[in-house]
């Protein structure tokens, strides 16, 4: 069922999503959807969970190399056109658009992945990896703007000889703004 959810999100965008055409694109009723989600707003929010999921770097060395190979694995996750990573993007941009169901959901997730973020900027000032003046907070908001401008670009623009430059350059760029 969440794969079907996620592909006709992929597909179409999740404002025309209904239980009934998750069932059906499943191969179920209605109903067994209902009854194993609740609601459309639980199903939506199973799909951005499944959807947001990409292997982070491993902790080890610096904070400041994990940053930028977490950079790294934010843009492979987009490019891998995997209809979760589009379902992802395409629910986030109808997040901004004012969304009712998504727009809060998508403002907790944001919340929680700056923290994750800050939370390494202030490891990489400690260790030394990060310059001390960097204020993590707006350096999260930066990262996060970073990866999903980038991402929409990638999902949308480039010949595909042309993603792995952008994603090395998308990560020169993070250690750059990073060092001390």
């Amino acid at each position: 069922m969440l794969a079907a959810a996620t592909a006709l999100i992929a597909q179409h965008g999740s404002r025309a999503l209904t239980l009934a055409e998750v069932g059906k694109a499943a191969g179920y009723s209605r109903g067994i959807v209902t009854h194993h989600f609740g609601s459309r707003e639980n199903l939506l929010r199973a799909v951005m969970r499944d959807a947001r999921t990409f292997t982070l770097p491993e902790p080890g060395g610096s904070a400041a190399d994990w940053l930028a190979e977490m950079v790294r694995a934010y843009l492979e996750n987009v490019t891998s056109r995997r209809p979760s990573a589009r379902a992802f993007l395409q629910m986030w941009g109808e997040a901004i658009a004012a969304d009712p169901v998504l727009m809060p959901l998508y403002a907790e997730d944001d919340a929680g992945f700056r923290g994750l973020l800050a939370d390494k900027v202030r490891d990489g000032i400690r260790d030394g990896s990060v310059r001390a003046d960097a204020d993590p907070e707006a350096m999260a908001v930066s990262l996060v703007g970073l990866l999903r401008g980038i991402a929409l670009q990638l999902i949308s623009t480039p010949a595909p000889e042309r993603v792995d430059a952008i994603i090395d350059e998308a990560v020169r760029s993070t250690r750059r703004a990073l060092e001390p």
